[in-house]
């Protein structure tokens, strides 16, 4: 299908101007190393916590850092986009045969081959800090797929908003007033039943919180397969969503050039 091989070649673009910048892997896993190492060694004594369920933070934490880098990162998904704008390659493209949805997709499909490589130099840096994970292969399988699909989500999100806003202070606003709350109203770093009882509810409707939660379940040792197929398929839902919004935000630019 032509849609498939645009969108490769979309993809390929993407991957060569990262390849040109290939420290912005290492550059971009400051942050979750930080979380994962600071945080692990600051907020362990939690784990005395009665009902807190783990005897080892770092473990506890691993999956939500794996979760958060995928989406923070996406949250920036945006700022690409209105560089393009600027500098007019947009505007080329759309004068071009490529399909329209590979400019997104191909977006999507190297950021999240970006993000499978991030999630698993942040997994082997937890095991040699401590971590364990369960279920093997298939549980951190699991656990990146399930940080692929909300980065995908808020990456569609991102690229949306830029679409429509065309200015990065105003984008950069709109994701910090995003990333930020969404990440303390879920169990990231704390456990859900500990949590206060409204952003106990408020995590309920959060798709960071299902990958969370999905993602930590798939490597414990006695996963509910079934809830996590449930939280995988809403955040397959979520991403649904977020991608008819960025198309239909794609269209809207269209119309204005």
């Amino acid at each position: 299908m032509k849609a498939l091989r645009d969108t490769r070649h979309m993809t390929v673009r993407h991957l060569l101007a990262l390849w040109r910048q290939p420290w912005w892997i290492a550059v971009s896993l400051i942050q979750p190393v930080i979380w994962l190492l600071l945080f692990g060694a600051l907020f362990k004594a939690v784990t005395d916590i009665p009902g807190f369920g783990s005897d080892n933070y770092i473990q506890f934490l691993a999956p939500g850092v794996v979760v958060m880098t995928a989406f923070f990162g996406a949250g920036w998904a945006g700022m690409p986009v209105i560089e393009d704008i600027d500098r007019g390659v947009i505007d080329r493209f759309l004068v071009s045969p490529v399909k329209r949805s590979s400019l997104i997709s191909g977006r999507l499909a190297s950021w999240s081959l970006t993000t499978a490589i991030q999630s698993l130099i942040i997994v082997v840096l937890a095991l040699i800090v401590g971590a364990s994970f369960a279920n093997s292969v298939l549980g951190v399988a699991i656990l990146i797929v399930e940080a692929i699909l909300v980065g995908a989500a808020f990456g569609c999100l991102s690229i949306g908003l830029a679409l429509l806003i065309r200015k990065e202070e105003t984008l950069i606003a709109a994701v910090q007033f995003l990333v930020l709350p969404l990440s303390f109203m879920s169990v990231t770093f704390m456990q859900k039943s500990l949590m206060p009882g409204w952003m106990q509810t408020v995590s309920d409707f959060n798709p960071l919180n299902w990958a969370v939660e999905a993602g930590r379940d798939a490597v414990t040792a006695g996963p509910d397969w079934g809830a996590i197929a449930g939280k995988t398929g809403l955040l397959v839902a979520f991403l649904c969503l977020c991608g008819f919004f960025a198309m239909r935000a794609f269209r809207t630019y269209q119309r204005a050039v």
